[in-house]
């Protein structure tokens, strides 16, 4: 897995255009401008600015062995295994805290719109979804286990079905391992009864 600690790189990322095109190559394997503008419902040109802005952060690459000829290009991953930041380096440095914010902002608006969709009456798409909920007693080696197990099924799950079929969607598996988290409302029940 590809390791960054540069606050221009989340930066990058935090734009929802190009985080969802970085979802859809780790998907896909490999794509071209077009396939990810007819994905993303973008002009193919918006597409492929937001694929040469990635390629400049090191995120992405032209991969020519899958191109029809020159003037065809494919995009990938340059780490298929994925993008993780070394966060509490990237702090440390000049405007990691800033970026660190936006990128958070933007995944916290992320987190939300993928709950709302998934909590929304199905209107016949004829596509899966689920949401679960599991409340788990765990030692915190045990939550970092159970972390890397979940991992590896959804990577052989990417593996197994990388590349364009025409027959499969892009699913979002979004997954939060943390310790119970307070909501605040346990106080604001005790203010009421006082």
């Amino acid at each position: 897995m590809a390791m960054y600690d540069d606050p221009r790189v989340l930066r990058a990322i935090a734009h929802p255009t190009r985080n969802r095109i970085l979802s859809e190559l780790s998907a896909a394997g490999s794509l071209r401008a077009a396939d990810i503008a007819r994905d993303l419902g973008v002009p193919a040109n918006q597409a492929s600015f937001h694929l040469r802005q990635l390629a400049k952060y090191g995120l992405v690459e032209e991969a020519p062995d899958e191109a029809r000829d020159r003037r065809d290009r494919v995009w990938r991953l340059v780490d298929p295994d994925g993008i993780s930041f070394r966060t509490r380096e990237m702090l440390d440095r000049p405007g990691g805290r800033a970026a660190y914010a936006v990128f958070q902002r933007s995944a916290v608006a992320w987190g939300h719109h993928l709950v709302d969709r998934a909590l929304a009456p199905d209107q016949a798409t004829g596509r899966e979804k689920s949401v679960s909920e599991w409340a788990l007693r765990l030692a915190p080696e045990e939550a970092q286990e159970l972390l890397a197990e979940m991992g590896e099924v959804v990577e052989r799950w990417r593996q197994r079905t990388q590349g364009r079929d025409d027959e499969r969607s892009t699913y979002s598996v979004y997954q939060l391992i943390q310790p119970y988290p307070e909501d605040g409302t346990a106080g604001d029940a005790r203010e009421a009864e006082d």
